[in-house]
């Protein structure tokens, strides 16, 4: 899958406390943890870097990201329900808990996440790539799939529910456990070692 990288042609390297106070994340590279807790509300993330921040002092409200990368940071149990997340990429993160309930995704790359608990659930997504990347008991409730890859994925306990997979490759992934409803299920790609846990789920007996 090809996914556009996120638009940054330059980035000034900022003290996150100072944009906040400025209320401006543009073109910013951020490297520097803060203690205080903060609150980011109503606002657009564009054209920023994030390296190895920790974001559990700070929460987010009403905020939209556009080209952004995230490497090496910790996002778990943080918020961007009903939002715009456009060309941006999570990196070496830690995604756990996360909420992207009814946001609108597109062009956005997972890659080697740890993102257990995370809820896609609504969530309009188009372009998104998940590869070597850990969504035990996520879940992807009446999502609106436009185009989806997995490569490598941890889908442990995930439910898959009222989500169209047709042309959809998880021969590569785990998918011990997995929760498909038949709508969800049907089109699925999958290898010969995946075949007899499909087959149970969908009540057929194999005799050896």
């Amino acid at each position: 899958m090809k996914i556009k990288e996120p638009k940054i042609k330059y980035t000034n390297e900022k003290n996150l406390l100072d944009a906040y106070y400025e209320n401006k994340f543009n073109n910013y590279k951020f490297t520097s943890n803060i203690n205080k807790h903060l609150v980011i509300k109503d606002t657009t993330i564009d054209s920023c870097i994030f390296e190895n921040i920790d974001f559990t002092n700070i929460d987010f409200i009403n905020v939209d990201l556009i080209d952004v990368i995230f490497d090496s940071c910790n996002l778990s149990n943080k918020i961007f329900d009903n939002r715009l997340i456009n060309r941006v990429v999570f990196k070496n993160c830690k995604l756990l808990g996360i909420t992207f309930i009814s946001t609108s995704k597109k062009d956005v790359l997972y890659n080697n996440c740890i993102a257990k608990y995370a809820n896609f659930s609504n969530a309009k997504i188009n372009n998104v790539y998940f590869n070597t990347t850990d969504l035990s008991e996520s879940n992807f409730i009446e999502t609106n799939i436009k185009n989806i890859s997995f490569n490598k994925v941890k889908l442990y306990k995930t439910e898959f529910h009222k989500v169209n997979l047709n042309n959809v490759d998880l021969s590569t992934s785990e998918i011990d456990n997995t929760y498909f409803d038949f709508n969800s299920i049907n089109g699925i790609i999958i290898n010969s070692f995946q075949a007899p846990n499909i087959a149970m789920m969908l009540g057929v007996k194999i005799k050896d």
